[in-house]
């Protein structure tokens, strides 16, 4: 799709949300147009059901399906699996990274923290769906760096059980941090604190 398509797209299908991870859902990307989805396995969203903005706020509904064989499962404890927690909120965070992308901005995907985060249930290998609702409070592109911001609440169903809540979630899109050249050493090999 182009990305004048990809600006006005409302939802999301599995095939699209993977060429997204791969960086081949925009045929036609501007320059800086570099954040993407995690890979399976760590993708946690496998549809977008819905995405929306009202100016500075918006809305985001997306789902993950269950599977039996999935990672976690495998070791996230062995004889008592169950999904790990933080992954739900990691859902969260890669769906605000996509609500500023899909807002205009450009460069790179960071989680930048939450505030609180409470759990009322889990995820056993033989639920079918969880459903990740997100209000986004806050969009904000800062002009002087090109840097936006989404601060956003997100709650977690699993077969329309809500079982999490995270308030206050932020993510931020950065223009040149990408580490594109790994695994070759450069600038962008070693962590640590952002350049401000």
């Amino acid at each position: 799709m182009t990305y004048e398509e990809f600006l006005k797209r409302d939802h999301f299908d599995f095939e699209e949300i993977l060429a997204f991870s791969w960086g081949t859902l925009v045929s036609d990307p501007p320059e800086h147009f570099e954040a993407k989805f995690p890979a399976p396995p760590f993708l946690m969203v496998d549809r977008i059901l819905c995405i929306e903005s009202d100016g500075k706020k918006g809305t985001i509904i997306a789902e993950q399906d269950i599977r039996l064989d999935a990672w976690y499962f495998q070791c996230h404890f062995p004889g008592d699996p169950v999904q790990p927690g933080c992954l739900g909120v990691d859902g969260i965070w890669q769906l605000l990274g996509f609500f500023c992308v899909w807002s205009g901005a450009l460069g790179t995907g960071r989680a930048l923290g939450c505030g609180e985060v409470a759990f009322n249930g889990q995820i056993r290998p033989f639920n079918k769906c969880v459903r990740f609702e997100v209000d986004v409070r806050r969009y904000s592109l800062l002009k002087e760096s090109g840097a936006s911001i989404v601060i956003g609440d997100g709650r977690i169903y699993v077969d329309n059980e809500l079982i999490a809540t995270v308030g206050q979630a932020r993510t931020g899109v950065f223009k040149n941090i990408a580490y594109k050249d790994y695994p070759l050493r450069s600038k962008y090999s070693i962590g640590g604190i952002m350049e401000r």
